[in-house]
Protein backbone atom coordinates (compact mmCIF):
# COMPACT_ATOMS: atom_id res chain seq x y z
CA UNK A 1 0.00 0.00 0.00
CA UNK A 2 1.17 3.20 -0.91
CA UNK A 3 1.47 6.03 1.24
CA UNK A 4 -0.62 8.17 -0.97
CA UNK A 5 -3.77 5.88 -0.48
CA UNK A 6 -3.12 5.32 2.90
CA UNK A 7 -3.36 8.78 3.51
CA UNK A 8 -6.32 8.89 1.46
CA UNK A 9 -8.07 6.44 3.13
CA UNK A 10 -7.04 7.11 6.72
CA UNK A 11 -8.71 11.17 5.36
CA UNK A 12 -12.15 9.58 4.39
CA UNK A 13 -12.21 7.51 7.02
CA UNK A 14 -11.95 10.11 9.67
CA UNK A 15 -14.58 12.58 7.61
CA UNK A 16 -16.44 9.15 7.59
CA UNK A 17 -16.11 8.70 11.12
CA UNK A 18 -16.50 12.15 12.43
CA UNK A 19 -19.80 12.26 10.52
CA UNK A 20 -21.51 9.40 12.38
CA UNK A 21 -20.54 10.84 15.67
CA UNK A 22 -22.37 13.94 14.38
CA UNK A 23 -25.01 12.06 13.58
CA UNK A 24 -25.37 9.99 16.63
CA UNK A 25 -25.06 13.67 18.55
CA UNK A 26 -27.90 14.76 16.55
CA UNK A 27 -30.20 12.02 16.75
CA UNK A 28 -29.92 11.86 20.65
CA UNK A 29 -30.40 15.71 20.81
CA UNK A 30 -33.58 15.44 18.67
CA UNK A 31 -35.06 11.43 19.44
CA UNK A 32 -33.87 11.77 23.22
CA UNK A 33 -36.91 11.03 24.59
CA UNK A 34 -37.86 8.15 22.44
CA UNK A 35 -34.32 6.91 22.49
CA UNK A 36 -34.58 6.55 26.25
CA UNK A 37 -37.74 4.79 26.42
CA UNK A 38 -37.23 2.45 23.72
CA UNK A 39 -33.54 1.33 25.75
CA UNK A 40 -35.50 1.59 28.92
CA UNK A 41 -37.79 -1.23 28.20
CA UNK A 42 -34.71 -3.84 27.71
CA UNK A 43 -31.95 -2.26 30.02
CA UNK A 44 -33.17 -0.87 33.28
CA UNK A 45 -31.28 2.09 33.74
CA UNK A 46 -31.74 5.59 34.85
CA UNK A 47 -31.87 8.59 32.55
CA UNK A 48 -28.74 9.91 34.23
CA UNK A 49 -27.54 6.86 33.12
CA UNK A 50 -28.68 6.09 29.86
CA UNK A 51 -27.19 10.06 29.41
CA UNK A 52 -23.60 9.27 30.86
CA UNK A 53 -23.14 6.20 29.10
CA UNK A 54 -24.36 7.90 25.24
CA UNK A 55 -21.87 10.86 26.14
CA UNK A 56 -19.41 8.64 27.17
CA UNK A 57 -19.86 7.10 23.98
CA UNK A 58 -19.36 9.65 22.07
CA UNK A 59 -16.45 10.93 23.55
CA UNK A 60 -14.66 7.30 23.02
CA UNK A 61 -15.46 7.57 19.54
CA UNK A 62 -14.27 11.03 19.12
CA UNK A 63 -11.40 10.31 20.75
CA UNK A 64 -10.68 6.94 19.00
CA UNK A 65 -11.28 9.14 15.53
CA UNK A 66 -8.39 11.34 16.72
CA UNK A 67 -6.23 8.71 17.74
CA UNK A 68 -5.99 5.73 14.84
CA UNK A 69 -7.38 8.39 11.72
CA UNK A 70 -6.48 12.01 12.06
CA UNK A 71 -3.50 11.87 13.34
CA UNK A 72 -1.40 9.68 11.81
CA UNK A 73 -3.04 11.23 8.14
CA UNK A 74 -1.56 14.41 9.17
CA UNK A 75 1.59 12.68 10.53
CA UNK A 76 1.87 10.90 6.69
CA UNK A 77 1.11 14.85 5.61
CA UNK A 78 4.30 16.06 7.41
CA UNK A 79 6.43 13.29 6.96
CA UNK A 80 5.51 13.44 3.23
Amino acid sequence: MSVDLLRAVLGWSAIFNLVLVTIWFALFRGLHDRMYAMHSRWFHLSEETFDSIHYAGMAWHKLSTWLLFILPYFALRLAA
